[in-house]
């Protein structure tokens, strides 16, 4: 063989050799790229869902305050004081625009009116009146 032949073959051989390392050194290289993104992909993640729960956080605390109050004043609120019920089509038809209608609650018991507490069982009265 030739001088110039084995130079040749040397040469293309140093070039594989340098190529493998070169792609050997660049898979490393992506490899620590892929864990550091994947640490930073993590820690925004981490600080996000952190940031989005303080913020749900901070918005809902005031409306649970309120919510809590409100329950306070509530419970405060007698129970026996008596309060306005409306006749409706599900609840007493048989009163809607009768004069005689009551609809006043006391204690949580409803008084329709005085010739029928309970109210009427159908949707014609006797003594309804306008």
């Amino acid at each position: 063989m030739d001088k110039w032949q084995k130079d040749l073959i040397d040469i293309i051989e140093t070039v594989a050799v340098e190529v493998e390392q070169f792609f050997l050194g660049m898979s490393e290289m992506v490899d620590s790229f892929l864990e550091l993104t994947e640490e930073i992909t993590e820690q925004v993640q981490t600080t996000i869902a952190t940031e989005v729960d303080q913020y749900l956080h901070d918005l809902a605390e005031p409306m649970m305050e309120v919510y809590w109050e409100l329950e306070d004043v509530m419970a405060d609120v007698d129970p026996g004081f008596p309060y306005p019920m409306e006749a409706t089509p599900e609840k007493n038809p048989a009163c809607i625009g009768c004069t005689n209608y009551h609809g006043q609650v006391y204690g949580g018991n409803l008084l329709v009116c005085a010739m029928h507490p309970q109210g009427w069982d159908d949707n014609n009265c006797p003594d309804w009146e306008q």
